[in-house]
């Protein structure tokens, strides 16, 4: 029996990237779901951020908060940064977000607050403080770099196709933005410990040590959710191993979302039923 409505999901992308990171999982679960890829302030499509004070998670959770009502509430996916507004937006509308699935959010305020554990936070912070300084020198390119080195690894900046390098660039400004959101967010663990929807977290096992200590921190604060590490992939996973990504992403809503898949085998969905 087909349902009156398709479930909607959310999907929201990683810092200097867009709602295109998606088009593959929008091409699996679109037969099924009502799919929604919302671009934060200085991605994409959206313009940059103009407000008077400074961008918060809940300003970019706000972008969210009309379609999480015309639906009538949805599943959310993200990545990076748009897995820590996925958190942020769970605690804000806690009966409109069914479901979480999150790859490594980067809850840097966790880390800051997290004193017997202080290298990670460290590392984060002299990251950005390195991007700014190359930003109010003018050198965007410079400030991507170390970026997409800081995430991927030394060289991965060069191994990019120039129009990408070009693209992260211009985004930039944009992601210090991020940054700043990240280290004043509120967010306590106490919150995020009293969501009582279906959440899985996911990391890589090749990930960077700020995003490991993150996802311990997750382990210690939700015991009672999925958490899963996933072997080969580093932070950004989602993007440079999606078809594993996005098999686990469509086992979760197998499990947590009603839909007309809910009568098909995975493996008529492209996946493999989990152990």
């Amino acid at each position: 029996m087909q349902p009156t409505q398709r479930p909607t999901v959310l999907l929201l992308h990683s810092s200097a990237s867009s709602a295109r990171q998606w088009d593959r999982l929008v091409e699996t679960l679109a037969p099924h779901f009502r799919v929604r890829a919302i671009e934060f302030h200085g991605h994409g499509e959206r313009t940059a951020w103009r407000g008077d004070a400074p961008l918060t998670l809940a300003d970019e959770a706000a972008l969210a908060a009309p379609l999480l009502a015309e639906a009538g509430g949805a599943h959310v996916v993200g990545h990076s940064y748009g897995a820590a507004v996925a958190v942020k937006l769970a605690t804000m509308y806690p009966r409109w977000v069914r479901s979480v699935a999150a790859y490594e959010p980067v809850l840097f305020r966790w880390l800051i607050d997290d004193r017997a554990h202080g290298r990670p936070a460290e590392d984060v912070v002299a990251v950005a403080d390195s991007i700014r300084a190359q930003l109010a020198a003018g050198q965007e390119h410079s400030a991507a770099q170390r970026f997409v080195d800081f995430w991927s690894g030394g060289g991965a900046w060069e191994s990019l196709p120039t129009g990408k390098r070009a693209s992260i660039a211009a985004r930039m400004r944009a992601v210090r933005h991020h940054f700043d959101a990240l280290f004043h967010e509120p967010l306590q663990r106490a919150q995020v410990a009293l969501l009582r929807m279906p959440m899985m977290f996911i990391s890589g096992a090749r990930t960077v040590a700020v995003t490991r200590r993150i996802a311990n921190l997750l382990r210690l604060t939700l015991p009672h959710v999925q958490h899963d590490v996933l072997p080969a992939m580093g932070h950004m996973g989602p993007i440079t191993h999606a078809t594993e990504f996005n098999r686990r992403v469509v086992e979760f809503l197998h499990m947590h979302a009603p839909s007309s898949w809910a009568l098909e085998p995975l493996s008529e969905l492209g996946c493999t039923e989990p152990a």
